[in-house]
């Protein structure tokens, strides 16, 4: 007898691109054979885009271009064979090559304040889902910024750009079979900034003066080329261009100065888009002489009947040359000529001078002299009178900032230490800003309290500030501090700072850590308030919030602690942002409970058990029914996915030993088993008895499709997999169809239907928002129908 032709290669499952090539290939035993190709069951006579090949034994059914008609399912069949498999047609988002290539590897340019568009044409499936993000951050619409979405294209539009704009922006294009992301980068080019001040003079005298500055931080996208540099005399309004400096050079000399006239400077950055805002300087004055500037007001040290001593400080600037000493003047309090009280100058910093006039007050200045001459003169000291009393007191103690703000500075101190004779009468605070060299009285009489808030100050300033005790001697030695005024805080609206990995469905294991960060933004620093299902926390629960992140924290997970989680930002104007997230607390499951056997309908048994314990805690939890043959047989699957207390095994062989086994599983894992103790036998029956059960079978055998468990309605998360289940008898066989809101899904390849000894099951991969619906089952065979209904609630967001 001739040989029979066998499939050496069958036909396997195709995925493919929309517009791509596919090809379903079988090799059969025999180059002879001649076969014929169907689609969905219909022969293929002349399909579009379709050709036949065969080379040998090797059949092949080719389409150049793929097209969503294609889709279906595939026969190969001749005489003796038949192979089947699925051409499936995945059209997920695509967008032009060459376009695509562009917007990678071509950084867009624009000049700041033009507009900006980028629109982006696209391909697919719908709906497709278009983001745009900003440096990992998802673009919101504003005054400036818009994203528009459309079924064919996305498109960003920025009415006036800046260059905060520049970045690098990712653009996710998503659908039902894939995410396409695009990678472009925006260059906004525009003027620099300023140069980075201040300015300083580096050398200064009568005849020349020299600058320096900084680069400035942001060179608008383009090199700086070159500095521009210009003057003005006090007192006049015309600037003068003195000339330009190489991007190189930040100093500039100019020798276009008079002896003891006061200029000001400012200083362009140039690139090519043109010059930035000019950096000024303060007042500069070409110096005449070197001499030294004025030391501060002398202190008072001690006082006695005819003798006061002070002291006093070098003074900030002493010229040209060192310091050989100071002069001393007086005068009697109230009068305007002041007398010499050495006739050469002090060397040292301090003096004591005799021969006063008992009762009377007297004032002091001092001067510094080097090789250019006498200086400046200091401001008068505080009036002392000659005449014996306690000391000054000592130098108050652990002077600190104790708050600030944009307008404040709050200092505490403590007294000075107490020495026998010497008391406190209070204190004066003084303050001087860093270009002043003036020293000012904060308050006209002492002050009683080691407290005080200096107010009125600028914000961004930086002062001096000192503190001295006082008493009949006049005040002590001062205690200085250098410190600064905040800027005030911008007021930022409570913000989330939401990214990939911010879940809004949580699954811990009961015992596990429970823990979610939370980053945000605001100014002032928000309350924020954690709820679960709408009430406060459980005492287990820890909330830390600081540095802009706000932490849950349950170091063992209760099955009590499933549920919905808010966190809410509130700041005092009433601005309010919550976020909400899922946590479910779930298990290994409990094993099942006792197993029992029955041969409730002959020839089949039954196989019964006892709820796992885990189903009061657990909704997702099934069952998978095992059998073996014997004692010492593997086990096989006989039934899964089963969402009740019962299965019923049909395929027995009289006089075998069968064993049976239940596991509970769920999406953490499966539970250690409950099986049947006994051998379940179904014993040989006498030939006349089956043929009387064959003829019972004959006659009772036929029935309509009847659904022994109901489907169920499923409430899942966007993302989870999603499996529908029901059971069906009915003879003959029922032929199973699922449908979703009226539509057959037994082509789409999305939806995974299968059908196990009765059990019916739908299963979704990956949900998403338009899987939300009406799910139907239709049972049918030739004595009639049976349908089963149930809705699918899809939570969380896309």
């Amino acid at each position: 007898p001739a040989l029979r032709c066998r499939v050496d290669k069958p036909l396997v499952d195709v995925r493919v691109v929309k517009g791509e090539p596919a090809e379903l290939s079988c090799t059969v035993s025999s180059k002879d054979v001649q076969g014929t190709w169907f689609k969905d069951g219909l022969k293929i006579k002349n399909m579009e885009g379709v050709l036949f090949e065969k080379q040998g034994s090797v059949h092949k059914l080719v389409i150049d271009k793929v097209e969503d008609f294609h889709a279906g399912k595939y026969r190969f069949e001749t005489a003796d064979i038949k192979t089947e498999a699925s051409i499936f047609v995945e059209d997920p988002p695509q967008v032009d090559k060459v376009l695509l290539k562009n917007l990678t590897n071509v950084p867009t340019v624009t000049k700041a304040g033009q507009k900006v568009k980028i629109k982006i044409p696209f391909e697919g499936q719908l709906p497709i889902r278009a983001t745009w993000l900003k440096d990992g951050m998802e673009l919101i619409d504003d005054t400036r910024i818009r994203v528009d979405k459309a079924d064919t294209f996305t498109m960003l539009s920025i009415s006036s750009s800046e260059r905060k704009d520049c970045g690098d922006y990712k653009i996710r294009l998503k659908n039902d079979h894939g995410v396409l992301e695009i990678n472009l980068k925006l260059v906004v080019i525009d003027k620099p900034e300023q140069p980075t001040g201040p300015i300083k003079v580096i050398e200064s005298s009568s005849s020349d003066i020299t600058i320096q500055w900084k680069p400035p931080k942001d060179d608008g996208g383009k090199p700086v080329q070159n500095y521009i540099i210009q003057m003005q005399q006090v007192g006049k309004e015309e600037w003068v261009t003195l000339g330009e400096t190489p991007k190189t050079c930040t100093t500039f000399t100019t020798n276009k100065v008079e002896q003891d006239m006061g200029y000001y400077f400012r200083v362009r950055a140039v690139n090519v888009e043109g010059a930035s805002v000019p950096l000024e300087s303060d007042e500069v004055k070409a110096a005449s002489k070197a001499i030294p500037g004025p030391p501060d007001p002398p202190e008072i040290v001690s006082t006695g009947k005819e003798t006061i001593t002070i002291s006093w400080k070098a003074p900030h600037k002493t010229g040209s040359s060192r310091i050989v000493g100071y002069i001393v003047q007086k005068r009697k309090k109230g009068a305007s000529t002041w007398v010499p009280v050495t006739n050469m100058p002090v060397a040292d910093r301090k003096l004591k001078m005799t021969n006063l006039k008992m009762g009377l007050q007297y004032e002091f200045r001092v001067a510094a002299v080097n090789a250019a001459g006498v200086g400046e003169a200091s401001a008068a000291s505080q009036p002392a009178f000659a005449r014996d009393s306690t000391e000054p007191p000592g130098q108050v103690r652990d002077l600190r900032v104790a708050s600030r703000d944009s307008t404040s500075i709050t200092l505490t101190w403590k007294a000075p230490e107490t020495k026998d004779g010497i008391d406190v009468k209070g204190y004066e605070v003084e303050m001087r800003s860093y270009v002043n060299p003036n020293w000012t009285k904060c308050s006209v009489l002492p002050i009683k309290a080691t407290t005080y808030t200096v107010k009125g100050l600028q914000a961004k300033e930086l002062y001096f500030l000192r503190v001295r005790a006082v008493n009949d001697s006049g005040p002590g030695e001062a205690a200085e501090l250098e410190t600064f005024v905040e800027a005030p805080p911008p007021v930022v609206p409570p913000r989330f700072l939401i990214n990939d990995r911010v879940k809004s469905f949580l699954v811990i294991k009961a015992g596990n850590t429970i823990r979610v960060p939370m980053r945000f933004e605001a100014s002032p620093d928000p309350v924020v308030t954690w709820l679960k299902d709408g009430h406060p926390l459980s005492k287990r629960a820890k909330i830390n919030t600081e540095h802009g992140t706000t932490q849950l924290l349950i170091e063992a997970a209760e099955f009590s602690d499933t549920g919905t989680y808010t966190v809410e930002l509130q700041n005092g104007s009433g601005n309010k942002e919550s976020f909400s997230f899922q946590v479910q607390v779930t298990d290994i499951p409990q094993s099942p409970g006792p197993v029992v056997l029955e041969e409730n309908v002959p020839k089949t048994v039954t196989v019964t058990w006892e709820p796992s314990p885990s189903e009061k805690w657990e909704s997702d939890l099934y069952y998978t029914v095992l059998k073996r043959e014997s004692q010492k047989g593997s086990w096989h699957t006989v039934g899964d996915m089963i969402h009740t207390n019962k299965f019923t095994y049909t395929k027995l062989i009289p006089g075998r030993d069968y064993y049976f086994r239940v596991v509970a599983k769920n999406c953490l894992g499966t539970s250690g088993p409950s099986e049947n103790v006994h051998p379940w036998r179904l014993k040989k029956q006498k030939a006349d008895f089956q043929i009387r059960q064959r003829e019972y079978r004959g006659v009772n055998q036929n029935q309509p499709p009847r659904f022994l468990v109901q489907l169920k309605p499923h409430t899942v998360t966007i993302g989870t997999e999603c499996q529908m289940s029901c059971a069906v008898t009915g003879h003959p066989q029922p032929k199973i169809t699922w449908y979703k809101d009226g539509r057959d899904l037994s082509k789409d390849p999305t939806y995974l239907c299968k059908n196990i000894f009765g059990v019916c099951s739908l299963m979704i991969l990956g949900v998403i928002k338009n899987d939300e619906g009406e799910y139907m089952v239709e049972a049918s065979n030739a004595l009639g129908r049976a349908f089963s209904k149930a809705s699918l609630t899809i939570t969380g967001n896309d």
